[in-house]
């Protein structure tokens, strides 16, 4: 069943949240956010793009518990729209709170994440979802760092949560990534960038 097919008028958050809960928003397996009454079909990643997010995957496996970690598999509530962000690093209780409401679907009655990161997809549209759009929505949503890794521009941006407002430090080529909440980082830009050249 498609989701659109249900509604004569644009669905609300919480219309979306139930058939998304029950498995009715189509037959494939595509990711989707939800904005503004709006369903958002997300086309396939490159494999550049899943590849970096693979990388965070395993380099924050070695700094943080496995389970506080998820990648391109859980929603995000902000507001009046729904975010699936291509990496995240929960904490003990955001993972506690998801593992208690048995679905992968981060509400605003929960805590935010450490981290929520970004990869960039080609073309004007995705650079300001990434760069302006999601940037408003996150530090709305108090999350305390975000990054924004874009391939194309061979550049990191940490942006960190300070007063309200995201402050915002670039990485690129050997340059170390600064992470205020995770000192052992040990992480260039390049590593991030070339995943394909391995991740020791």
């Amino acid at each position: 069943m498609v989701f659109s097919t249900e509604f004569t008028a644009k669905p609300s958050l919480t219309d979306y949240l139930d058939c998304s809960a029950e498995n009715q928003l189509g037959s494939d397996e595509g990711r989707r956010e939800f904005v503004d009454g709006e369903i958002i079909e997300m086309p396939p990643e490159s494999p550049q793009n899943t590849l970096i997010s693979l990388f965070l995957l395993i380099w924050f496996s070695r700094l943080v518990p496995l389970w506080w970690l998820r990648r391109m598999d859980t929603e995000l509530v902000i507001g009046s729209r729904v975010r699936m962000p291509d990496f995240l690093v929960l904490g003990e209780e955001l993972a506690l709170a998801l593992d208690e409401s048995g679905r992968s679907t981060i509400t605003v009655d929960m805590p935010p994440p450490l981290l929520v990161v970004e990869v960039v997809s080609p073309g004007k549209a995705n650079r300001d979802r990434d760069y302006r759009f999601k940037r408003s929505e996150y530090g709305a949503r108090s999350i305390p760092e975000y990054w924004i890794v874009d391939p194309e521009q061979e550049k990191i941006s940490v942006l960190t949560l300070v007063d309200g407002w995201y402050e915002v430090e670039e990485f690129t080529e050997d340059e170390v990534i600064q992470s205020p909440q995770f000192a052992n980082l040990n992480l260039i830009a390049h590593q991030v960038l070339n995943p394909k050249e391995g991740n020791s």
